[in-house]
């Protein structure tokens, strides 16, 4: 069973790009990694060990890192927007 459904990857398309069908927005994928970042946390915390999976989630959390570098570059007020929608930074 995948951790994320289409209906889950639509809904958070759908609250932070704008449509459903917006998959490339900088928002949308910054909010799909944040989920999925998550998720792979509370994995993580009950497999200390499982080392190729905190690998891709240092990946994700860089990729992450890079798509809101951007969007601070280009569009700053977005940019705020985003981070205070998703809770990033306190």
């Amino acid at each position: 069973m995948p951790y994320l459904t289409k209906e889950k990857k639509a809904t958070i398309f759908a609250t932070y790009g704008g449509k459903a069908e917006n998959t490339g927005s900088i928002e949308g994928q910054v909010a799909l990694l944040t989920e999925r970042i998550s998720s792979i946390s509370k994995h993580l915390q009950a497999n200390k060990k499982d080392h190729s999976t905190q690998r891709g989630l240092m990946k994700m959390v860089g990729q992450r890192k890079r798509l809101l570098a951007y969007m601070q570059k280009h569009n700053l007020q977005g940019y705020r927007a985003l981070i205070e929608k998703l809770g990033l930074r306190k």
